[in-house]
């Protein structure tokens, strides 16, 4: 147990890595854009994700809506750019690898807590463990990296016109989505770091005369 302090810090911090993933893709602020005309956006502000856009309306945009109104993406919207929907396939693949580099964590810990003797297949696991950390955090990163070079050039999204967003904003910034996904990158880079140090540790025998 006692050579395994790295490989604890590995599994608290991918945990809460995993956690941060999931709430960055859940969350809709990833870019903020701020328009112009106000008739629809009543607030001049609306909040592109990954899944949806919305923004704050005081008219009645769409039935059953009063507020806030949130226009779903969809396979057939052609015109969402692809920074849009890589992020959609690879945080779900960041998120599905995290759960395995959890898993492969847990057992392993589990058999050094309980003294089970099987060295290597405690490292097979923790190795395991590491890779899936490591990949997970590179497929948040390809994302959170295009989204916000999307966002530092102000780039346009021809959004349908079912949506009630205008093509082009006259200006925009990240959104909570991105350093949140920042920090998840660093936090589950770390854990895989930490998995993947794991070495057997080294027995002597001893023999008394």
């Amino acid at each position: 147990v006692s050579t395994t302090h790295l490989q604890l810090a590995a599994f608290a911090l991918g945990t809460v890595g995993w956690i941060l993933s999931t709430v960055s893709m859940g969350i809709v602020e990833w870019r903020v854009w701020y328009v112009n005309n106000t008739t629809i956006i009543s607030s001049g502000i609306a909040w592109v994700g990954i899944w949806k856009v919305c923004f704050i309306s005081y008219l009645h945009v769409s039935p059953g809506y009063k507020e806030q109104f949130c226009h779903k993406f969809s396979g057939f919207d052609s015109s969402i750019p692809e920074e849009i929907y890589a992020a959609q396939g690879l945080l779900l693949i960041a998120m599905f690898m995290g759960l395995l580099g959890l898993t492969a964590t847990i057992f392993a810990l589990r058999n050094v807590c309980m003294g089970i003797t099987r060295k290597a297949l405690i490292t097979r696991f923790f190795l395991m463990g590491g890779f899936f950390y490591v990949f997970a955090g590179l497929c948040i990163l390809i994302p959170v990296s295009w989204n916000f070079y999307s966002v530092m050039h102000n780039q346009s999204i021809a959004f349908p016109p079912s949506s009630y967003m205008p093509s082009s904003p006259a200006a925009q910034e990240a959104g909570a989505a991105i350093p949140i996904g920042i920090v998840a990158v660093i936090l589950l880079l770390l854990s895989g770091t930490f998995s993947l140090s794991y070495r057997l540790p080294v027995t002597t025998n001893t023999s008394r005369k």
